[in-house]
């Protein structure tokens, strides 16, 4: 054996071959090298297999070392070790090669740490370093085994009961060049062994962090050329595992800790300039690696279904016939014959649209009141009381509420609406910019159009109605109308208005005029912003703080700025500086103010009355602000509420800020944020409204700040908010900004704000103002929250054009397509692409009329009224992720996803399922605009099961509304959609209307908070017009679904081809190819990203206007060897 073994070993060390083939697969070659050295009993025999085990391991990676440790080689090597160790004196020779192999393999092996101890190997090696501190050779490879035995935390404290702590301070020491190699290890060891409490006590009770500081210093400033990273970098990891305990903290901060590691911090820039210098090249090859990690992260995501049975839709109603006949009440356009309505046309004919209502109305005028008939025109249906199912379900309901009245809202006479007209000039190059995004959209106004209007269709009346919360078994005693307010004999109140920066002249003559011209001018250029109404509704909104206040921004209104806001580059070394001087806080205690200056847990807590004191309030509608620290003159601490009935979710925040000074640098920071990384380490920026500008006829949100990082600090959560999980951090979003009008009252924002009052009030103004002759206009209260708000449902298409049979036959036979939004409130910009979308509908657009005349829209375009106006970020009043609940929704608890719910499963009953479902959503982590949909081929696609997924067939048809909208839309990005349905969403809407409702187009379209890096916009930050254009946008693209359908049965009119041939031209002009899958817009986060999985689309399908036939490849389905989809293109 003694021959043989030493043949091979001469092999292993020549022959790389000989190596490979004792370790691949099926060769024995492994195994009857393990069980010679577990039966000989020859020394020699022994040293040669050790070697040629080591010869083996140390090249071609872990996975040689793991076909070792299969093969129960850890299992033979400890008890190896326990016989060499009862040897005296033990064969050094032996105990380097045993301990350099078990080294090599350990990492390898979970459970070796069990093993060593079950066998009694850890006092062996413990006890051979204590015996031998003086031989190197021997100490080091039992220094690095027992590193691997401490990560199992029972041996750590084994191990520490018999001085292995104290045995690691005699190994490290002062600066020296001599035994380099032992000392790292001997930190790594200490580190690993230091992680657990009682080791981290003990080394505190015998004063060794004063020692680890000492030994920092001095290799710092003895290692001047910055050869010796690791040794110092083990130190600090040494320090940060005491730390870790109470007792630690306070033992480095006696040892002055803070103010040691601050200072050496200082003098390490150039160490950081020239590592950044030198690591481009790196950087490069580390992306390419985490990018193939991501690509084989796809095959290995457990949170991918990976069930063929689950994943396929099983399209089931969840409630009897019976119950969902209560939701018949919102399709009345099923049922109306429109018998007694007076529509234009008795004969049927083209849509010709009138050349004089084609252009765009910047200048608002006040809703224009129609006769009492046009009012009611299209006022629900009341339910027929011949249906005795529906009376005996009626019987045992609450009693349905009936809308507010327009009494309320103040008429504007005609002569008033020339007399705003009139202000058009003042405000030309504003209004350029408010059309510039939407082209070819307006909303009807004008002399002409009132009595246009005023021969529409007239139907019987009857009452809006509503449903209360369905599981209640008993009428509720005592119901107040939809009407009815909580400021009911209170008044709603302004923001206290400090613009004392204006000059006393401006002053004077502002006095002399009347405020509301003041007001009116502001709101002249948004034609569907009212602020008068804007109060209405406010008064009729309820909130928990039942807030009486109402925000400028609000008030005023907002119209997109006229310049372009690029994506913020970063100076380099902002978050260093940032993170410094919050160190600073803790060295230099006395400059620091430490003044509480608002405190919503204290209402008795007094407005500082020093001039160079900010003054904050958050008291109004979607306001978030709970607290706020005076730190430094200019520096504030903002603390965020979380969402109600929850302790964690701070991210939205709105507050108003006042008393500033011009040409000071005014540092605030949000202290308590969750997540571990935000688009404001990638250029996103804050937004401030300020009310000065907004009364120099400039109402808008911006974007400012500079110096803006995003980073943990070291403020601790909570065990309970951290999900059960301890030690977790905050982190802190930090910006500087500097005001340019003196005590402005200036407002701050996450993102676009959008309240539930601004919805309400948009939806009564383009009531008021759409065209009954041509828009089907309808809006219901779909029920109540929680709070008692109503959850508006608003339908639209075209009205019939004739009460013709065929006529109504095909108003009846429109598919429908459903939309909504906001259920996370926090994710405003979803409101603003719902704005643009329902303004598109209700304009005169030919196409936009086109596409009434194709489809019926029934949009909820709030679905979490009560966490928008109590400024949660994700939660209702529940408590809960309203999107998590579609599976299994709670009347009582989630009334709105509830009634959602039924409407849709009350569609599949009728058989009339939509054609689109598409839930509005925004996103914090990724830029552009993109899609989330749902295929059983691309999940199987992702997953490593040996599914037989070329043998599935799929109707492709969900991709083809992403394709388009990446053609039609600039910010819309093709390469970041996913169609992969994960066990985490299954609750979510876009994967409960796919599976249980049957919708294939089921979608959610995510719009970024940031900006965009591709396209037309590539490098801005994204504003309300981009968002609003994605929302028109997106009504073009299903204009151009329509013809993709149904090519043969639908033809648009000639004039209305070139109009969308050239808006799809021009978009395409300007949009880069999204046909490919792009990589991750940052690096990657510690936090799970939602949909990690990309799309694996490889071409785009040309869009062509002729007809004609398109066969998929297989590389463009992606998912199939052997099946190609036909697709018939318009």
């Amino acid at each position: 054996a003694r021959y043989v073994t030493s043949k091979i070993l001469h092999l292993v060390q020549s022959q790389e071959k000989t190596r490979k083939e004792m370790t691949s697969k099926g060769s024995t070659g492994i195994e009857v090298i393990l069980s010679t050295l577990e039966n000989t009993k020859d020394p020699q025999t022994i040293l040669n297999i050790l070697n040629i085990l080591i010869e083996v391991v140390s090249v071609g990676g872990g996975r040689r070392a793991s076909v070792l440790v299969t093969k129960g080689g850890t299992q033979i090597l400890l008890q190896l070790l326990l016989t060499a160790s009862k040897d005296t004196p033990p064969n050094e020779e032996l105990m380097v090669l045993l301990h350099t192999l078990l080294a090599k393999i350990g990492p390898k092996d979970k459970k070796i740490g069990m093993k060593a101890r079950i066998n009694g190997a850890l006092n062996i090696s413990l006890n051979l370093v204590k015996q031998n501190l003086q031989n190197h050779r021997l100490i080091l490879p039992c220094l690095q085994v027992l590193r691997v035995y401490s990560t199992n935390s029972v041996n750590a404290v084994s191990l520490g009961k018999n001085g292995v702590v104290e045995l690691m301070f005699k190994i490290i020491g002062p600066f020296s060049k001599k035994n380099t190699s032992l000392m790292k290890v001997a930190l790594d060891t200490l580190a690993a062994l230091l992680k657990s409490k009682t080791n981290a006590r003990r080394a505190v009770d015998r004063g060794y962090v004063q020692v680890l500081l000492t030994i920092y210093v001095d290799w710092h400033r003895h290692d001047s050329r910055h050869r010796y990273m690791l040794i110092r970098k083990g130190v600090l990891q040494c320090i940060k595992s005491v730390t870790n305990i109470k007792l630690g903290r306070k033992a480095f901060i006696d040892a002055n800790g803070m103010k040691i590691l601050y200072n050496t911090s200082q003098v390490m820039d150039d160490v950081v300039d020239e590592s950044d210098d030198n690591d481009d090249a790196e950087t490069e090859s580390e992306i390419e690696t985490e990018n193939d990690d991501d690509r084989d992260q796809h095959f290995k995501n457990d949170d991918i279904e990976t069930d063929i049975n689950k994943l396929k839709p099983r399209q089931e109603l969840g409630r009897p016939i019976e119950e969902l006949k209560i939701y018949e009440q919102f399709f009345p356009e099923l049922s109306e014959n429109f018998q007694e309505c007076d529509l234009v046309s008795k004969e049927p004919k083209p849509f010709v649209p009138d050349a004089n209502l084609c252009g765009p109305i910047v200048v608002p005028t006040a809703g224009e009141e129609h006769s009492a008939e046009a009012k009611q025109s299209m006022k629900g249906v009341v339910l027929k009381e011949s249906n005795p199912l529906l009376a005996e379900e009626y019987n045992r309901r609450p009693a349905f509420l009936e809308l507010p009245k327009k009494d309320s809202i103040k008429d504007s006479s005609l002569h008033q609406q020339n007399d705003q007209r009139n202000l058009l000039p003042s405000c030309q190059c504003l209004s350029q910019d408010i059309v510039k995004g939407l082209d070819r959209i307006s909303l009807q106004s004008s002399a002409k159009n009132d009595q246009y209007y005023s021969t529409g269709c007239v139907i019987k009346k009857g009452s809006k109605t509503s449903l209360t919360t369905l599981a209640c078994s008993k009428p509720c005693e005592h119901v107040s109308p939809c009407g009815s307010s909580l400021f009911e004999g209170s008044s709603v109140q302004l923001g206290k208005l400090c613009c004392t920066g204006v000059d006393s002249e401006e002053e004077d003559s502002r006095s002399s005029s009347s405020g509301e011209q003041v007001v009116l001018e502001v709101s002249d250029v948004s034609p569907v912003h009212d602020c008068d109404l804007y109060i209405e509704m406010v008064k009729t909104t309820k909130s928990i703080p039942e807030y009486s206040e109402v925000a400028y921004p609000d008030y005023f209104g907002h119209i997109p700025p006229p310049f372009k806001e690029p994506i913020l580059e970063r100076p380099y070394g902002v978050q260093r500086t940032k993170i410094s001087q919050d160190i600073e806080r803790l060295i230099h205690q006395n400059d620091i103010i430490d003044r509480v200056v608002y405190d919503l847990d204290n209402l008795s807590c007094s407005v500082p009355e020093e001039a160079d004191v900010l003054k904050f309030n958050s008291k109004f509608e979607s306001g978030n602000l709970r607290k706020v620290i005076q730190i430094r003159k200019n520096e504030y601490d903002l603390i965020l509420n979380s969402d109600i009935n929850s302790n964690h979710y701070h991210q939205w925040f709105y507050f108003e800020v006042s008393g500033m000074k011009t040409g000071i640098g005014y540092r605030f920071n949000i202290i308590n944020c969750e997540k571990s990384n935000s688009q404001f380490n990638y250029g996103m920026q804050p937004l401030m409204y300020s009310v000065q500008e907004a009364l120099n006829s400039r109402p808008c949100w911006t974007r400012v700040g500079t110096d803006i990082c995003y980073y943990k600090n070291h403020f601790s959560r909570s065990s309970i908010a951290a999900g059960g999980q301890k030690g977790k951090s905050y982190y802190t979003i930090t910006f500087t900004v500097t005001f340019q009008h003196k005590d402005d009252v200036c407002y701050f924002a996450y993102h676009y704000p959008y309240t539930y009052s601004t919805l309400k009030m948009h939806l009564q103004k383009l009531e008021s103002m759409h065209n009954p002759q041509q828009i089907y206009f309808r809006q219901d209260v779909l029920c109540e929250t929680l709070a008692g708000n109503s959850c508006p449902l608003v339908t639209i298409t075209a009205m019939p054009e004739s009460n013709y049979y065929e006529h109504i036959c095909q108003f009846r036979n429109r598919p429908y397509v459903f939309l909504s939004a906001r259920v996370h409130p926090g994710e405003t910009n979803a409101s603003w692409v719902m704005k643009g979308t329902l303004e598109y509908l209700m304009s005169n657009n030919p196409s936009a009329q086109c596409l009434r005349e194709s489809y019926i829209f029934k949009i909820i375009p709030m679905l979490n009224p009560d966490g928008v106006i109590n400024g949660n970020h994700r939660c209702s009043l529940s408590g809960e992720d309203l999107n998590r609940q579609w599976q299994n929704p709670n009347p009582d608890l989630h009334p709105t996803i509830y009634h959602a719910k039924g409407l849709l499963q009350y569609l599949a009953a009728i058989k009339r399922l939509p054609l689109v479902y598409c839930d509005y959503h925004g996103h914090s982590r990724k830029k552009n605009v993109f899609m989330y949909g749902c295929s059983i081929k691309e999940t199987m696609w992702h997953t490593n099961v040996n599914a037989a997924s070329c043998d599935l067939i799929e109707d492709p048809g969900y991709r083809a509304l992403p394709k388009i909208l990446s053609q039609t839309a600039p910010a819309f990005c093709m390469g970041s959609c996913s169609f992969v349905v994960e066990r985490s969403k299954e609750s979510t809407a876009r994967v409960v209307v796919w599976r249980e409702i049957g919708v294939q187009r089921s979608y959610t379209m995510e719009s970024t908070l940031c900006g965009c890096d591709q396209g037309k916009y590539k490098g801005l930050q994204i504003g309300t017009r981009e968002l609003e254009e994605m929302g028109a946008k997106f009504c073009v693209g299903l204009l151009r679904l329509k013809r993709m359908a149904s090519p043969l049965e639908y033809n648009l009119p000639s004039s209305l081809l070139d109009i969308e041939n050239e808006l799809i031209e021009s978009s395409c002009k300007v949009t880069s190819p999204t046909t490919y899958v792009l990589d991750e817009d940052e690096p990657r986060f510690l936090e799970e990203v939602d949909y990690s999985a990309e799309s694996n689309d490889d071409q785009d399908i040309e869009l062509a206007d002729n007809a004609g036939d398109y066969e998929a490849t297989n590389q463009e389905d992606g998912l199939s060897d052997s099946d190609s989809t036909r697709i018939l293109l318009s």
